[in-house]
């Protein structure tokens, strides 16, 4: 019988850069708020969802639940550091101010809000007219 040799695998530690300036992007639909911080390079630092945080339903819209998006995506990002941001909004959800101000009341600074809603320049063609 062949004796087994374990190996020391040693995982490597991961680095956690100092981030002090970021940026938030705030995704509110009608059915849900996406928040995720990035780093001026656009590199993802943390992200999180009204679904990631308990909410079913048409509760994920709300500004309640945007606040509590927030408060996962700062806990998640506690390490990196981030002390201010510049915030990006896109959509008309209900979670458009709630998020902005749970960053505020959370001891995040926002610098600057960016509306990047899309907006068609005219769009689709509308469909023809209805004949009953």
């Amino acid at each position: 019988m062949a004796k087994q040799v374990k190996k020391n695998i040693s995982k490597k530690k991961k680095v956690t850069r100092q981030v002090s300036h970021g940026r938030a992007y705030i995704q509110a639909t009608f059915n849900n708020t996406i928040v995720s911080v990035t780093d001026q390079n656009g590199d993802v630092l943390g992200w999180a969802s009204a679904g990631m945080a308990g909410f079913k339903g048409p509760k994920k819209a709300t500004p309640y639940a945007a606040g509590q998006v927030v408060k996962k995506v700062l806990e998640a990002i506690e390490p990196v550091g981030i002390k201010e941001v510049n915030v990006y909004v896109k959509g008309i959800g209900g979670g458009r101010e709630g998020a902005i101000r749970a960053f505020n009341s959370n001891g995040v600074q926002v610098l600057s809000i960016k509306d990047v809603t899309p907006i068609p320049h005219n769009g689709c063609r509308p469909p023809k007219r209805r004949r009953v």
